[in-house]
Formats: structure tokens, C-alpha cells, sequence
């Protein structure tokens, strides 16, 4: 139970929420075609403190996404959670952009038992994880090329692709398959966040580094990520 401020900004949304015990009190967001991360982030920090009455020597924890996602985006989000949680000596904990995705997925109720979180890369590149409905990560975060040999082992599951990287899924998906497209929000960690503060999973803030998946090489990979 605690008091968490709430940063998503991996996408072209930049999203700010605070949650209590579980609820959402507040949420602030705009997307986007270009980065408004620089200049919009402090702003929306400091309006939703004042919306919901909130201070900040009284918030329990900062709660930002790790990606993978743009750099930019991340970059900006991950140095402000940091200098924040140093200021009001209070920890950090990390939720994987994917994660969010998927807990948008489970909590509609017709969500297929799979569910692929989808990153929009760069061409047909996309950053993404396998999921089971409720939230169960089963295959990690991983740089993919989306082509039909990514398809072969989700032909005879349901499946939802979700993210700003499922549509280019169109043309391969088959009649079990489902495609939403989603930018991560602070109002999808919610639960994830009260999660790990409830387990005390805090990152060390002094060396804590997104996940931006640099290691990847860009080329065609016949591995599938089942």
C-alpha cells in the first residue's frame, strides 16, 4: 500500500499518473507525432501534484518504465524518475514497457490466452514478449523482424497483438489473431507498480539504466520468439 508517482514515456505518449493503494487518483497524457517528453514531463508532474492535492515529500515512491522503447523517450523519463527519487529520498521501482501493454490486454476479459506486447522499432522491426493472459511473461524482451517465419508457432493459437508495432502484423495474422493498437500510459501500471513496492523490488537508482535493447543488430533473424 503506498503512495506512487507514476512515468511512462517510452512511446510518443507522455503520461503521468498517481496511484493510491491500488487506485488511480490522477493522470495526465498527450501524444504526439513528434517527442514532447523535454518539454512536457516536469510540467505534468508538477500539474498533477497540484490536481490531486498531493505533495511531494509525501509520495512512498516513483515508478517509471525501463523499455524498451525509444531512447529519447526513455532517456528523459528513467533521469527524471532518478533525480526525483534522490531529491525526496524515496525508491524507484522499474515496470517493463511490455508488461504495461499486456496488463491493458488482460484486463479486458475477452483478452486471448496469448498475448504479444509490440514496440514499434524501425521499418518492419518491432521490440516485443510473449505473455499469457494475466500477465505471465513467457518468453522475454527481444528485437524481432516481423515476417511469416515470426508466425509459424501462433497458427493455431489466439492471439492479441498489442502496441504501436502490431499493425505491421496485418498482413500475417491469421483468423486466431486480434490486433489493438496501444501506446503505454501511467494508468496501465497501476497495479504492476503497487506490486513491486508491496514486494520492495526497488532499483539501486544510483546504477539503474533502461532497457533499451542496444545489442541489437539489425538484419533477418529466422528465429522465432516462441
Amino acid at each position: 500500500m503506498a503512495l506512487i508517482l507514476l512515468i511512462e514515456t517510452s512511446s510518443r505518449n507522455c503520461s503521468v499518473g498517481i496511484e493510491r493503494d491500488g487506485q488511480l487518483l490522477g493522470l495526465i497524457e498527450q501524444s504526439a507525432d513528434s517527442y514532447i517528453h523535454a518539454e512536457s514531463l516536469h510540467p505534468f508532474i508538477e500539474k498533477i501534484l497540484s490536481d490531486t492535492k498531493i505533495s511531494a515529500k509525501d509520495l512512498e515512491a516513483i515508478a517509471v518504465s525501463e523499455g524498451p522503447g525509444s531512447y529519447t523517450g526513455l532517456r528523459i523519463g528513467v533521469a527524471s524518475a532518478k533525480g526525483l527519487c534522490l531529491a525526496l529520498g524515496i525508491p524507484l521501482l522499474a515496470i517493463s514497457t511490455t508488461a504495461i501493454l499486456a496488463n491493458l490486454a488482460s484486463s479486458n476479459l475477452d483478452c486471448p490466452q496469448h498475448i504479444i506486447a509490440m514496440i514499434d522499432a524501425r521499418r518492419m522491426e518491432v521490440y516485443c514478449a510473449h505473455f499469457l493472459r494475466g500477465g505471465e511473461k513467457i518468453i522475454s524482451d527481444a528485437a524481432k523482424i516481423i515476417n511469416e517465419d515470426f508466425f509459424k508457432p501462433l497458427e493455431n493459437k489466439s492471439v492479441l497483438f498489442i502496441g504501436d508495432g502490431a499493425e505491421k502484423c496485418r498482413e500475417f495474422i491469421s483468423e486466431n489473431h486480434l490486433i489493438e493498437h496501444a501506446l503505454p500510459g501511467a494508468s496501465m501500471m497501476v497495479s504492476l507498480a503497487e506490486k513491486k513496492f508491496n514486494a520492495s523490488a526497488f532499483e539501486d537508482i544510483a546504477y539503474f539504466e533502461p532497457h533499451y535493447l542496444k545489442d541489437y543488430l539489425p538484419g533477418i533473424s529466422t528465429k522465432s520468439i516462441l
